[in-house]
């Protein structure tokens, strides 16, 4: 799986069989470790579903609302193989109206966090086609889908893990719906990573309750060629076990 041939980081910086992002959740119990190529391949189901499931294309837009994740990592890259701008928006968003030119419309896609399908704060989005993410542990029970939703890993059960052939996408074009282009996004991570002392080959603990911005835990380390461990729920004891443990190098 690889990314638009544009100015944007992504899966290239890795080396495919190395651990790429890890993610642990102590509410949970998860621990998930997702190589270059096993991430690539969940992005190409992402994108799998855009293109044939919803038949969407380059310049269509969709909404995120999901914490960081890896199954976050997926929607934002496979979303943006296929070329869709991404309406991003955490939690310390909610009740703020979508940013861009038309963001009072419908998106022609969503993807939400369970819990802020029903909290009446938080107002997602329109959008045609919408999917929910519980982001349990794989293989956990999972309630229905909400109504007027689907299921997002069931239904990318339905699409290859094949690389599909890339959107044509220029640097110039939106890479989310505020007008940002990939080329600027490339130039903000490459921007945060320099100032973060980020270094090819640095392994970067990343608490997601106080980063939850994908330029931040995402795209910053993909830029510089770093690996990610995203720990939620998380102590600080637990932390610095963690970053023993996984061989951390630098904490964000």
């Amino acid at each position: 799986m690889t990314m638009p041939a544009v100015d944007l980081p992504g899966l290239p910086t890795a080396k495919a069989d190395q651990p790429l992002l890890t993610y642990y959740d102590d509410a949970t119990g998860e621990r998930t470790t997702l190589t270059a190529t096993e991430l690539g391949e969940w992005a190409a189901r992402t994108t799998g579903l855009l293109r044939d499931g919803c038949r969407l294309r380059a310049g269509d837009r969709a909404a995120v609302l999901l914490p960081p994740h890896w199954q976050t990592a997926a929607v934002l890259l496979g979303c943006w193989a296929a070329g869709v701008a991404v309406s991003f928006r955490g939690r310390a968003t909610a009740g703020l109206p979508t940013l861009g030119p038309g963001g009072h419309e419908p998106l022609d896609a969503s993807f939400v966090h369970r819990p802020r399908v029903d909290d009446w704060l938080d107002n997602p989005p329109e959008a045609t086609h919408r999917f929910v993410l519980g982001l349990g542990p794989l293989g956990a029970p999972t309630p229905p889908p909400p109504t007027g939703y689907l299921d997002f890993l069931t239904e990318l059960d339905l699409h290859s893990a094949d690389p599909p052939p890339v959107a044509v996408v220029r640097r110039s074009d939106a890479a989310s719906v505020d007008g940002t282009s990939y080329a600027q996004w490339g130039e903000v991570a490459r921007a945060v990573a320099e100032a973060g002392g980020l270094r090819p080959g640095d392994r970067i603990l990343v608490d997601s309750a106080v980063h939850d911005e994908p330029v931040k835990w995402l795209l910053a380390p993909l830029a510089a060629g770093a690996s990610v461990v995203v720990c939620a729920n998380c102590s600080p004891e637990r932390r610095t076990e963690l970053a023993a443990a996984e061989q951390v190098t630098r904490v964000l």
